[in-house]
């Protein structure tokens, strides 16, 4: 009896399994859409600080987001087509801060290889709008 449960068990994990991933995957315009949800556009800028800069997520083909919290920057390359999720971004820059003018290159992340470059635009900040009560 026993053994049966536990064959039970396992036969239902298994079935519940393609279940749990047959979930929709979001394109990467529709994941910013849904970071941005509930947020207002500032003024787009040349720079971003070094702090605010730290977490950051590539999305393919659409743009590049900084920060986390109530403020998070959007980063539209010039050649957002050229942006894929799997390299990896290496930024030099020249002072404290992140600008639309550093340099930023690419790597395959298998490889570790130079595969390319991205030309940074400007930095809007999204900022969470306040819910009335």
């Amino acid at each position: 009896m026993r053994t049966f449960a536990i064959a039970l068990v396992a036969a239902a994990a298994l079935l519940t399994g393609p279940a749990l991933e047959a979930k929709p995957k979001l394109s990467p315009q529709q994941r910013l859409d849904k970071l941005l949800d509930g947020r207002i556009a500032g003024v787009p800028e040349h720079c971003i600080s070094h702090f605010d800069s730290r977490e950051m997520q590539v999305l393919d083909k659409t743009a590049i987001v900084y920060g986390w919290g109530n403020t998070i920057w959007v980063n539209t390359p010039r050649n957002a087509e050229d942006l894929d999720d799997d390299d990896i971004l290496v930024t030099r820059t020249s002072g404290s801060q992140l600008c639309d003018l550093d340099i930023v290159t690419t790597l395959d992340r298998s490889s570790q290889f130079f595969n390319g470059s991205i030309s940074l635009g400007r930095f809007v900040p999204y900022r969470r709008v306040a819910r009335a009560n």
